[in-house]
């Protein structure tokens, strides 16, 4: 027995329904005790993004359609370095299943192949005892299972697959003593068992599991893009035309986009390894699908007559697909603009100072705000250079950013900034002089000579680093990791100034949060200048920002 494409959209809806459902347990899982991008939400959010494509699915989708509609939607969708790993799993699972109607055994265990090397080669230095090691064991065991049993049905090897993952779950304390430490699993690997299960309740033919909300409907997600609403001034085209290309060997992107630029206006074209996204206004969208079949198979094909929509429909705009980044509109590249920056940030103080230093669009996120790739993508759309180089500025951020390299229509650089410091400083060190390869290297290396002190509150009981930490008490983070824990404030600011200077240190700032008040900013300020050293420069900051009580940077 196989699995057919409604099965499979269902299975995935379920997923996704399974993981919203139990988000919060597996938020609890996170062993870091600061107030986070936290696993279980983020990997809630990136299904999500899976579910809402796949509603719009008919029954009689393909199942390597339906995978590919899966992949693509959870790539721009993905969220926090859970999510992303989450999206090449499944992006290697859909290139697995390319062509097929059904799915058997054999392919599933293919295709689960293909996807733990994608995620496997996409991490720098993969850690064993996460999200990694369920999906690489549960897909070994679906291999063995193959090779022992060549008739097993798919469902039931879909079974062996979810009890396997169970199992290594149970062992990832083994793997990561911080884990044992804590006395919990994996978050990540508990999140992906989820979603595996989620899928398995559909495979097995139980149903898709209900959702904690009201479930939503095929119908709502239809206006993708508000044409009337996205539209300013002069209506130069009637239809607002989309459609995916799922791309096969003729595929051309670049050919593709200048022809529709030839017929229309307000073209985005975006690609990566399957598939081609296109939206655009024109007078010929007969024409323009044509040429797009050229390609490869469409799919997703929407055409709105912008001339017939109400004039109401401008004000539902920010409801709709095309405006769900209401401050980024696209931008076509500007031919004497050579560089232009994205970063992420919260607060207005913070975003201010970004702005001042020469970013373009700064994405509203950090700890516990990670923004999806599509929100990345859409500000660099709205960069007009040649090449953007994008500060994530949250080790939480920098996987989802890098996803945006090959789904972008101009030249993107991701510097791995970890902290608001770090990106500030890279900010500081670019040279319209140099090229984009010399201002990257010298802008890394700015960022790598900042030391970050963060300090927040405990979201939650934890032993971290050997630190048994209580729920509210404060946090002193020193480059990111737990230095020490306080009653005060105030107190915690100055140990940590304290600790973060050394001989050779010049400069140090303070970037005040948004829940200090500003006469307690005042006493904190005084305190530390009182016991300077005569050669630090001290510079005070309202940043505003959410979580972090203080920022300080150190150079």
């Amino acid at each position: 027995m196989g699995i057919n494409g409604s099965m499979l959209r269902d299975g995935f809806v379920s997923a996704a329904n399974n993981i919203t459902n139990q988000r919060k347990a597996v938020d609890a899982l996170n062993v870091f005790p600061i107030p986070d991008g936290d696993t279980g939400t983020n990997m809630s959010m990136t299904m999500n993004a899976a579910r809402r494509e796949l509603l719009l699915l008919n029954d009689d989708t393909p199942a390597g359609e339906v995978a590919q509609a899966a992949a693509s939607a959870l790539l721009r969708g993905a969220r926090g370095n859970s999510g992303v790993i989450l999206s090449l799993l499944f992006r290697g699972f859909a290139k697995g299943l390319q062509h097929k109607r059904t799915v058997e055994a054999a392919d599933l265990c293919r295709s689960l192949e293909t996807g733990v090397e994608m995620a496997y080669k996409a991490v720098m230095k993969p850690t064993e005892g996460t999200i990694l090691t369920v999906a690489r064991e549960s897909m070994a065991a679906a291999k063995e299972t193959v090779e022992r049993t060549p008739g097993i049905a798919a469902p039931a090897l879909w079974d062996v697959v979810c009890r396997e993952a169970a199992r290594s779950l149970e062992r990832t304390p083994d793997m990561l003593p911080v884990l044992k430490r804590a006395g919990v699993v994996d978050a990540g690997g508990r999140g992906l068992l989820l979603i595996y299960q989620g899928l398995a309740h559909v495979f097995r033919g139980v149903g898709v599991i209900s959702g904690d909300r009201q479930p939503v409907q095929a119908e709502d997600h239809h206006q993708e893009h508000n044409a009337a609403g996205e539209s300013e001034g002069e209506i130069n085209f009637t239809y607002c035309t989309e459609f995916i290309v799922v791309k096969d060997k003729r595929a051309n992107a670049l050919s593709l986009r200048a022809y529709l630029e030839s017929i229309g206006d307000c073209v985005v074209c975006v690609e990566d390894d399957d598939i081609i996204k296109c939206h655009f206004h024109t007078d010929n969208p007969g024409d323009a699908l044509q040429k797009g079949l050229e390609s490869g198979a469409l799919i997703s094909i929407k055409v709105d007559n912008m001339r017939e929509q109400h004039s109401a429909q401008k004000r539902a705009a920010t409801t709709a697909k095309g405006a769900d980044h209401p401050e980024f509109s696209y931008r076509e590249v500007d031919g004497t603009q050579e560089f232009g920056f994205v970063a992420v940030a919260a607060g207005d103080g913070v975003k201010g100072l970004f702005g001042e230093l020469g970013v373009d669009n700064v994405v509203n996120g950090g700890q516990s705000m990670n923004p999806s790739t599509e929100d990345i993508l859409a500000a660099i759309h709205a960069t007009p250079a040649k090449n953007v180089i994008v500060l994530p500025n949250n080790k939480n951020i920098i996987m989802a950013a890098e996803q945006t390299i090959k789904l972008a229509d101009r030249g993107v650089y991701v510097l791995p900034t970890k902290t608001i410091p770090q990106g500030l400083s890279a900010m500081l060190a670019f040279d319209a002089g140099l090229d984009v390869e010399e201002n990257r290297m010298a802008m890394i290396r700015a960022s790598e000579r900042v030391s970050t002190g963060q300090v927040t509150f405990a979201a939650r009981d934890s032993s971290f680093d050997g630190h048994k930490i209580h729920k509210g008490e404060i946090l002193a983070l020193e480059n990111g990791k737990v230095a020490f824990v306080e009653k005060e404030i105030g107190r915690a600011v100055y140990r940590l100034a304290k600790s973060l200077l050394k001989k050779d240190s010049a400069f140090l700032t303070l970037i005040v949060g948004e829940d200090v008040a500003e006469d307690d900013a005042m006493d904190v300020e005084e305190m530390i200048r009182a016991k300077l050293p005569s050669q630090v420069e001290m510079t005070v900051i309202r940043g505003d920002q959410p979580v972090y009580y203080y920022i300080l940077s150190v150079e």
